[in-house]
């Protein structure tokens, strides 16, 4: 069977003899994602994924020292009660204020965000997962500390960036998955970074797919520009025919406007400025924002 089949040639086979935590192969050696899982840790169709922006960390320019680590947490609990009651399938905390970002972050970030999540671990009532940004082996370890079900990160890819040349590391970074004895723990994979653009000329869609079957992707994740900047919705509808079988996420720009006809195109998203405070990322969770959001996705859910 030809190394380049189509995923969907593959859907209803059950699982043989080669079996394994990603997925099971077929004969010839194309491998296919185990979707199960992540809709065992969804429980639904479309789930919405929302962000739990901390406040800037401590050792990074914007933090704020007379809040401390006190202050991270209560904006961290403030919008994690939000976002609970609003009704989102998930959450995800991230280090967006970090500004400016790395690409190997420093130790006291990890711990401080460690610190925080378990802080708050006993209020948090759905499956939740962590990203550092931009760091793989960071986000790793943080999920293996705090009990995390997902990360996501940018783990393929060769970008040129505000950052500067940024590589990806899903080799490195899931063996460390590995070693932290953490196998269960589903990878999402942006494949279309922020603030950066691909040195490679393939297509969105093509490195989507050649990172599910080199590098293990348990989910693609395909952004716009910049966080709060909407996906192409080609680039979303492209993705998927090329990953039927695949779940695919938008991963920036979901917003009230456009939900119903971005659900149409992918699996699910993640949103984190449209639910701020006059959808500024910066700003707190505004219940009100939040609660319309999901009134939405579930109109679209039927």
């Amino acid at each position: 069977m030809p190394v380049d089949m189509s995923f969907r040639r593959l859907r209803g086979r059950q699982p043989d003899s080669q079996c394994r935590i990603h997925g099971y192969r077929q004969p010839g050696g194309v491998e296919v994602v185990d979707v199960e899982r992540f809709r065992k840790l969804f429980r639904g169709p479309k789930p919405v994924i929302g962000m739990v922006h901390l406040k800037a960390l401590p050792g990074t320019p914007l933090y704020d020292a007379s809040d401390g680590i006190e202050g991270i947490v209560a904006g961290a609990r403030q919008d994690l009660r939000a976002l609970q009651a609003a009704g989102v399938d998930a959450v995800m905390f991230g280090n967006e204020n970090d500004r400016p970002y790395e690409l190997k972050v420093d130790p006291a970030s990890t711990a401080a965000m460690a610190c925080a999540i378990g802080r708050l671990r006993e209020e948090i009532t759905v499956p939740f997962g962590v990203d550092v940004l931009w760091d793989a082996h960071s986000t790793i370890a943080l999920a293996a500390a705090t009990g995390a079900s997902f990360a996501r990160e940018i783990f393929t890819g060769v970008y040129g960036s505000d950052m500067g040349l940024w590589e990806g590391q899903a080799a490195s970074a899931l063996r460390y998955r590995r070693l932290l004895g953490r196998d269960d723990l589903l990878v999402l994979y942006n494949v279309s970074a922020e603030f950066a653009s691909s040195m490679d000329s393939r297509s969105v869609a093509d490195r989507a797919r050649s990172a599910v079957f080199s590098s293990l992707a348990d989910a693609v994740l395909v952004s716009g520009p910049m966080t709060g900047e909407p996906v192409p919705l080609e680039h979303l509808r492209a993705t998927k025919r090329a990953l039927p079988d695949v779940p695919v996420l938008a991963n920036t720009g979901v917003r009230l406007e456009n939900v119903a006809e971005t659900l149409s195109a992918a699996d699910g998203c993640i949103v984190g400025t449209a639910l701020k405070v006059d959808g500024v990322t910066w700003n707190p969770v505004d219940p009100a924002r939040a609660e319309r959001f999901m009134e939405a996705v579930r109109r679209v859910r039927g």
